[in-house]
């Protein structure tokens, strides 16, 4: 049986269910799963285009490369590891150094919602992210709220991960 999760942007109101993808990426769907809720600042993608993301203090250990792309597709969650040097650059748009108030490790969970979206970075280079779910419900109305995020600001938003019962 697979196990779903709901994504939500909290002040907005909206929501989608997203199934877990255990097959392809056991190792980072069981860091997510076994961390869940999970809720944080919500950030909107600068290079990436169709992203909406969260920084999070690592909360398991690195599952590595697994189930990789470098071309998001629409409604697919992915995982990211950087550390704060990483994204310590000022370019990034971050109102502290490394956006999460935090040094070390940083778990970057996103949900991609359009297409064409390209993971490569001026500093880094390619950026490949570990898919670990796909939206099975509710893409429609998270995307509208995404290009609302683009278009309106991120402040005082939250992007929340939760075990959907």
């Amino acid at each position: 049986m697979s196990k779903l999760i709901t994504v939500s942007l909290d002040k907005r109101g909206v929501s989608c269910v997203a199934r877990l993808l255990d097959d392809a990426a056991p190792r980072t769907c069981a860091a997510v799963w076994d961390a869940l809720p999970l809720s944080a600042q919500v950030f909107h993608g600068k290079y990436a285009r169709n992203e909406i993301y969260t920084l999070l203090p690592a909360f398991a250990a690195d599952p590595g490369k697994e189930n990789t792309t470098i071309t998001p597709i629409p409604g697919d969650l992915c995982w990211f590891s950087f550390d704060s040097d990483d994204l310590g650059n000022p370019a990034y748009g971050y109102e502290n150094t490394t956006g999460t108030g935090t040094t070390g490790a940083i778990v970057d969970l996103a949900l991609f919602y359009g297409r064409n979206n390209l993971l490569i970075n001026g500093d880094q280079g390619w950026v490949p992210g570990n898919v670990f779910g796909e939206v099975i419900e509710g893409l429609e109305e998270m995307a509208a709220a995404c290009q609302d995020l683009w278009m309106g600001g991120v402040r005082g938003e939250t992007l929340s991960f939760a075990r959907r019962d």
